[in-house]
């Protein structure tokens, strides 16, 4: 076995960078709790994955797992601020409960998560088709491109959510 294909079991990994991820993790979130979980699901991450870890760079895997589910939870908090801030300009009558409102956070994560694999301009074509009830032709004018790329635009978007549902 080459030095390059050594692995390191999960428990080792845990014992030893434990530590260190959950400091990294504090520092880009300011809160020792969130880093904790953060960390947490860092390693729940690579326990399901069920895949080898290379003992060549272990920290750079569990600060790239790390970072991402970093970029989740800032997603998360701002989709749940978005929406306190929508709910907040609501009549008191028609406030939701607070089942309704953890439902609805749940699927605004979801539609988040699944639109975030489309690039910027396809995402906010998608977007304003979607939200608005603009015609192709008014949100070519509003992104300054044609027409016909805000229908491949999408095109492309629902194809992406296709797959990503059913595949």
């Amino acid at each position: 076995m080459h030095e390059t294909d050594a692995t390191i079991a999960l428990e080792e990994l845990y014992d030893t960078q434990r530590g260190w991820l959950h400091n990294w993790l504090r520092r880009s979130l300011g809160c020792s709790q969130q880093a904790a979980d953060l960390a947490q699901d860092t390693f729940v991450r690579l326990l399901v994955r069920n895949q080898p870890i290379s003992a060549q760079a272990p920290r750079a895997l569990l600060a790239r797992i790390a970072r991402g589910l970093v970029v989740d939870h800032w997603r998360r908090d701002a989709l749940q601020r978005a929406y306190l801030q929508t709910l907040a300009q609501l009549p008191e009558a028609s406030y939701p409960s607070p089942e309704v409102r953890h439902e609805a956070l749940q699927c605004l994560e979801q539609v988040a998560q699944l639109l975030d694999g489309l690039k910027p301009s396809v995402r906010e074509a998608f977007l304003l088709y979607q939200l608005s009830g603009l015609t192709y032709a008014e949100i070519a004018e509003q992104l300054g491109v044609s027409s016909r790329t805000v229908e491949r635009h999408v095109a492309s978007a629902l194809l992406h959510c296709y797959r990503a549902c059913f595949e």
